[in-house]
C-alpha cells in the first residue's frame, strides 16, 4: 500500500520524521512517503503536474495536510483528483484524510460551515474520508481505510 502526503509546503526534516514514526509504527507496515512540492529552480507547471499526477494516482491513500489560513491550491486540486480515483475504484483508492494541526482553524471548528474550510473541499475529502483533528485520530483513519476489505 502507498500513501501520498500532500501539503501546503514541503514538510521540514522533523515534521517528516514525525509523520513517518506515527504513521509507519501505528499502521505496522512501510510507509512510502510523497511530498509533491516542486523544489524551485527550472521547475515548470507541466512538470510539477506531471510529478503531482503520478504520485495522488500511485496511492491508495491520500493523507491532507490542511493547515494554513486556507487549504492550499495544489492540496485542494490533490484532494479533488484522488476523490475522483476513489469513486471510480473503491477496491485500489481507499480514501482521503485530511488532517488539521493548525490553531487558526482550530479556532474556526464549529463556529463556522465547513469549520472554515472550502465546502467543496471539505466536501469532497468527507465523500470517501475524513477530516481529521489530531495526528493519533488521522493514524486511526489510516487504519479504518487500510483494514477495509477490497
Amino acid at each position: 500500500p502507498c500513501l501520498a502526503v500532500a501539503a501546503r509546503r514541503r514538510l521540514d526534516p522533523r515534521e517528516r520524521e514525525i509523520l513517518l514514526f506515527w504513521v509507519g509504527v501505528s499502521l505496522g507496515r512501510l510507509v512510502l512517503f510523497a511530498s509533491f512540492c516542486p523544489l524551485g529552480g527550472e521547475t515548470t507547471a507541466a512538470e510539477v503536474y506531471r510529478v503531482d499526477a503520478e504520485g495522488v494516482r500511485s496511492a491508495n491513500v491520500l493523507l491532507a495536510w490542511l493547515d494554513g489560513p486556507s487549504i492550499d491550491d495544489g492540496t485542494a486540486c490533490e484532494i479533488g483528483m484522488f476523490a475522483e480515483l476513489v469513486e471510480r475504484d473503491m477496491r485500489r483508492y481507499r480514501g482521503i484524510v485530511g488532517l488539521v494541526t493548525d490553531l487558526r482553524l482550530e479556532r474556526r471548528r464549529g463556529n463556522a460551515a465547513g469549520d472554515g474550510m472550502n465546502l467543496f473541499v471539505a466536501g469532497a475529502i468527507e465523500a470517501c474520508g475524513r477530516i481529521c483533528w489530531s495526528v493519533d485520530e488521522a493514524v486511526e483513519v489510516l487504519r479504518e481505510l487500510e483494514s477495509q476489505p477490497r
